[in-house]
């Protein structure tokens, strides 16, 4: 069994116990949610009974009667694997309507039950969602990491290079995949098969590895349907159903184009066109949620990855990207990302935005040298942004971090895990 890795975004749950009557802790199979709940479970802060829904009993007892179930427990409770019983989380939200005390309830769920969209104002007064991740590499390192916060304040500290990238990539994040032992991905493959079964009507998914092995290789590309239909021998419509099961046990991820919304829009199609001229690509970007299982869909090792310099590079910017997902979910900036795109090919990789408008670039290259050029999409992002662009950082395999401008750095990727004096 793999070690516990104590996971930063426990420091989120628990001020979120003390708020909220509702905790929804979900994310994908494996990547350590019942564990991170065991382990809340347990602690003096909020000691808590613990149930799961793979207990026959549990299970039986929730699908014959669920308001009764929620009105015998006692709380606080964990209940794991909530997604069997579609029916219990409408009963708790009731349950708390009546008796809205915090931390009744914290639910563990490896599919998403209640996609955040269809939250209304009310509900969310009732129930904090936050997403697990696999293991982020400060996490596997035992480092704290700040990255985000230090690049919103402009407090990057110097950072040295990493050696392993290649390996680091390869690997992934899933703690149970941490030791070199990529069978591991074909059995983890086949159980989300049976969770995508549980959530659709239908039958036939013989065919969704594929897809997903196809997904793997469009990493870090536009979200364009007809292309998986036409790469994976696939309807387009049942490619479309297929995704959103993926999206739906969080093996894929959509970062969406970035909007200037100091400026309207003029157009609502596929490009977006400012009123400063500006035209802005508007489809979201494809990712799987970790190169590790990237990597193994694609039979990818050292050697070939090396070898194949557009895979490396798509690899390098899906591991950049979902490394800033986990740390957005602790981050005090608080931010969301997206990307940026000119119809003229600017481009910049990932930008954050805090709540309050505030934005910084972030470019990935899978070079070790910089120059001037690589900051062309980052300069087109800063002059449409205007006061509201703090900050662009340029990251890439080398080992040293250079100024280029204004707001502008040249940094290691491994900055991304090594701890920065300052934060927002």
């Amino acid at each position: 069994m793999a070690d516990y890795h104590p996971r930063q975004i426990a420091d989120i749950v628990l001020p979120s116990l003390t708020e909220k009557p509702v905790v929804l802790l979900h994310g994908a199979r494996q990547t350590g949610k019942t564990t991170l709940a065991k382990h809340i479970a347990q602690t003096a802060a909020h000691r808590a009974q613990y149930l799961t829904l793979n207990d026959a009993s549990v299970l039986d007892a929730i699908r014959t009667d669920p308001v009764a179930f929620v009105g015998r427990l006692q709380s606080p409770v964990v209940l794991d694997d909530v997604q069997r019983a579609p029916d219990l989380l409408p009963a708790i939200l009731a349950e708390v309507d009546r008796h809205p005390s915090p931390g009744r309830f914290l639910l563990i769920g490896s599919t998403n039950v209640l996609p955040p969209p269809q939250i209304s104002e009310s509900l969310a007064d009732r129930i904090e969602i936050l997403t697990l991740h696999p293991l982020s590499q400060g996490e596997i390192e035992s480092v704290p990491e700040n990255f985000i916060d230090a690049l919103f304040a402009d407090t990057l500290s110097p950072a040295g290079g990493c050696d392993d990238l290649i390996a680091r990539i390869l690997r992934g994040g899933y703690p149970s995949a941490l030791d070199p032992e990529r069978a591991w991905f074909d059995s983890y493959v086949t159980t989300v098969l049976g969770d995508i079964r549980g959530l659709s009507d239908i039958d036939a998914l013989s065919s969704l590895p594929r897809l997903l092995a196809l997904i793997a290789a469009r990493t870090a590309g536009l979200l364009n349907f007809m292309d998986l239909a036409r790469g994976s021998g696939i309807p387009q419509t049942t490619v479309k159903r297929y995704f959103a099961l993926l999206e739906a046990t969080f093996l894929a991820r959509l970062v969406p184009a970035w909007e200037n919304k100091t400026e309207p829009s003029l157009s609502q199609g596929v490009v977006e066109k400012t009123k400063s001229g500006q035209r802005l690509i508007k489809a979201p970007k494809l990712y799987l949620n970790d190169t590790g299982l990237a990597a193994s869909r694609l039979g990818l090792d050292e050697e070939r990855l090396e070898r194949d310099a557009g895979l490396k590079a798509a690899l390098l910017e899906n591991f950049v990207g979902m490394e800033l997902e986990k740390q957005a979910g602790w981050s005090q900036a608080n931010p969301k990302l997206f990307h940026f795109r000119t119809a003229g090919g600017q481009k910049v990789d990932f930008v954050l935005e805090n709540p309050v408008g505030d934005i910084v670039g972030i470019e990935v290259k899978a070079g070790a040298t910089v120059d001037d050029r690589d900051f062309s999409g980052l300069r087109a992002l800063a002059a449409l942004a205007g006061r509201r662009f703090l900050n662009g950082v340029v990251l890439h395999t080398g080992s040293t971090r250079d100024a280029f401008g204004q707001r502008l750095h040249a940094a290691p990727v491994s900055a991304l895990w090594q701890s920065h004096a300052g934060g927002v």
